[in-house]
């Protein structure tokens, strides 16, 4: 699976496009530590979809953040590409490092002008690198981190493996901790956080009554204060949840971004999950976490 490596001695200008999804986006974060292990006098600049920013924002890696606003009125979203590359080609980047795997990602990076732009070959893209990765069947068994990892190794960076660890803002955790007063949780108190959605529905959740029972034996048993933890579109999740327990927990469903909800999440003492963003946030900041899997191979994540 390996190219031609890189000439690293030129490359004093990095662009990275993060991934999508949250959970994807945390496990890229071992991935781009690695980055700037190889390149330390490197700017490093993520390019990145609003709803994942969070997860790079204050990471010590990280010198800019390039946001990439999509759309639904097609001649407002060509507007924000060409935008995007114009952005692109007035920073002349030395390198594009394609975490997302679509055609976009290498067109962005191609049409930017970016010298040498690293990715895999997939979705029709290859000729759009100048180091495209082939995406072997073997690459499909590995973790979800070291499957990042490998874009880098393939080019002849130094990739060790690791855990994601996550930055949070500050002002996220003194907002974390104001949410969590005003709804009369303190920091003494032993706080029990439930997240009880998951994308793609319900091939990956367990039953929200089985996290309301949960959260009523914590109360009952250990004097904990539960939190539901969710995205606007498991509001109705959370309601619900609240509704089937008798120790009333505090339903942050819907109601914070995602660097407070990083921010509420670390201060829990455990968190229980089913597989989805927030599972992936929880164990990135060390939090003890309990992850409940349905349909997907838990080893890959």
């Amino acid at each position: 699976m390996s190219i031609m490596p890189l000439e690293k001695s030129n490359i004093n200008n990095i662009l990275i496009r993060a991934t999508n999804w949250v959970g994807d986006a945390v496990m890229t974060l071992p991935a781009l530590e690695a980055v700037r292990e190889n390149f330390p006098s490197a700017s490093i600049t993520v390019l990145a979809r609003p709803w994942v920013a969070p997860v790079f924002e204050n990471h010590p890696a990280v010198n800019d953040l390039l946001i990439y606003r999509k759309h639904e009125a097609l001649i407002k979203n060509l507007s924000e590409i060409r935008r995007l590359i114009h952005v692109i080609r007035a920073n002349r980047y030395d390198l594009a490092i394609l975490f997302q795997n679509a055609f976009e990602a290498a067109l962005l990076a191609y049409l930017g002008g970016v010298k040498s732009r690293i990715g895999f070959d997939s979705d029709g893209r290859g000729f759009l690198l100048t180091h495209g990765i082939n995406r072997t069947k073997e690459i499909f068994a590995v973790h979800q981190v070291e499957y990042y990892l490998s874009i880098l190794k393939a080019a002849g960076l130094k990739a060790e493996s690791r855990n994601p660890v996550l930055h949070v803002a500050e002002r996220d955790v003194v907002e974390a901790e104001n949410l969590l007063k005003l709804n009369g949780i303190s920091q003494n108190d032993f706080l029990l956080g439930l997240s009880p959605g998951a994308i793609f529905g319900n091939a990956k959740r367990w039953p929200a009554e089985r996290f309301a029972k949960i959260g009523d034996m914590a109360a009952g048993k250990w004097n904990a204060k539960v939190i539901i933890m969710g995205s606007k579109k498991e509001k109705e999740i959370g309601t619900s949840m609240t509704g089937l327990m008798r120790h009333k927990p505090v339903d942050f469903c819907g109601t914070t971004s995602l660097g407070e909800a990083m921010g509420i999440i670390g201060r829990c003492n455990m968190f229980v999950t089913n597989d989805s963003g927030l599972m992936h946030i929880a164990a990135a900041l060390g939090v003890p976490t309990l992850a409940i899997f349905g349909s997907t191979d838990h080893g890959r994540i």
